[in-house]
């Protein structure tokens, strides 16, 4: 078997190994381990310990969506200012400018949404 596996290759065949058995004997042991029973219970929806009232599936406003949506966006967007703040020194005037170019469009945007009602709750 040594000889069929190239040089240098061992270990990613033995970390291949291991990430394959490693969750086959968690699962081997988990399924020996899970409790049995409680098939009726299995399939409640749990909230608090207390027992459910109505029905689970409500429509919400897709206005909420809109807000979620619009806040991820934005807060993502913001993360990428954070490689130009930390590198300022060394790239200069380019980099700000880029980054006012960068904030602008951001900017754009929040008026598009403003303006078009997506921020409205009521």
């Amino acid at each position: 078997m040594a000889r069929m596996v190239q040089p240098g290759f061992a270990a990613l065949i033995a970390l291949l190994l291991a990430s394959v058995a490693i969750p086959l004997v968690m699962l081997g042991v988990s399924s020996i381990l899970h409790p049995r029973g409680g098939k009726e219970l299995k399939y409640l929806t749990y909230e608090s310990g207390e027992i459910p009232v109505g029905n689970a599936w409500i429509q919400y406003n897709v206005r909420y969506y809109l807000f979620a949506l619009i806040f991820v966006v934005f807060d993502v967007e913001s993360v990428f200012l954070y490689p130009w703040a930390v590198a300022y020194n060394q790239l200069g005037l380019f980099a700000f400018v880029e980054a006012m170019i960068f904030v602008g469009i951001l900017t754009l945007g929040l008026v598009y949404a403003w303006r078009k009602g997506a921020l409205e709750w009521a």
